[in-house]
């Protein structure tokens, strides 16, 4: 067999596989789709909770498209369904890349992606418990007497699913400092030296990813100082030995 031949049958098994993996991981998004199907009002009673609460008693949302009543349960159901499975779809994305890695990639890429999901978990559970209430309350209190709200079902469930994402991914910013610093692209000395420049940094972000609210800013942001803290002592920990020597002075 020529060097060709062997290199177009490899390249039609890895596609075979990438194929058999992403079929596997479809599959698996729509049994917990399926099985979450029954539960859309309920889990849309759940998210729609943290507002609820803090509106005037009676009151409640309102669809201003006819079919919004309908398809807000079933949109938020589809991201709850990819919300449980995430760590499904990682396994299979991670099946498909493990046979290509080296030991040592192996053992690094294990902790960085179940810290990844973790962090995302509990950026999404921060959000929702704590962010979301306070949010509500500040915005509920301080609003002119004349104005009543009457908030809209799928007005509503963007604005939550965005603050989510918001959290979720700014939570994952010690994995981002870890492999930044595996990479040989910055030192934890580089991370130390930067903070200052970080926090302003942060504080930009938290004001451009939340809502034009003090609170929700705050609640993103000091989390986020903490999270750096944290990135900086996961790097000096990971960080290869020969790599720290070379950024010794």
């Amino acid at each position: 067999m020529s060097a060709a031949d062997f290199n177009e049958s490899s390249l039609i098994e890895h596609l075979i596989e990438l194929r058999s993996r992403v079929v596997r991981a479809l599959l698996g998004l729509g049994v917990v789709l399926l099985a979450l199907m029954p539960f859309s009002r309920t889990l849309y009673t759940h998210l729609a909770t943290p507002l609820i609460s803090q509106l005037p008693a009676g009151q409640s949302m309102i669809a201003t498209n006819p079919a919004g009543a309908f398809f807000a349960p079933l949109k938020l159901t589809f991201f709850a369904a990819l919300f449980v499975a995430v760590p499904w779809l990682l396994y299979q994305a991670w099946a498909f890349v493990a046979p290509g890695l080296y030991a040592r990639e192996k053992r690094l890429a294990v902790p960085l992606l179940g810290s990844a999901v973790a962090l995302f978990y509990i950026g999404c559970a921060f959000a929702y418990f704590l962010v979301l209430p306070a949010v509500f309350h500040f915005l509920t209190t301080f609003r002119p007497d004349v104005i009543a709200i009457t908030p809209d079902a799928n007005a509503y469930l963007d604005f939550v699913l965005a603050i989510f994402f918001a959290f979720g991914a700014s939570f994952e910013l010690p994995v981002a400092m870890v492999i930044l610093v595996l990479l040989g692209w910055v030192s934890p000395q580089q991370l130390r030296e930067g903070r200052g420049y970080a926090i302003v940094g942060i504080f930009v972000l938290a004001a451009v990813l939340t809502p034009p609210d003090v609170v929700s800013q705050l609640m993103l942001a000091i989390p986020m100082c903490f999270l750096y803290e944290l990135g900086i002592h996961a790097a000096r920990w990971l960080q290869p030995r020969d790599q720290g020597k070379t950024a010794a002075p």
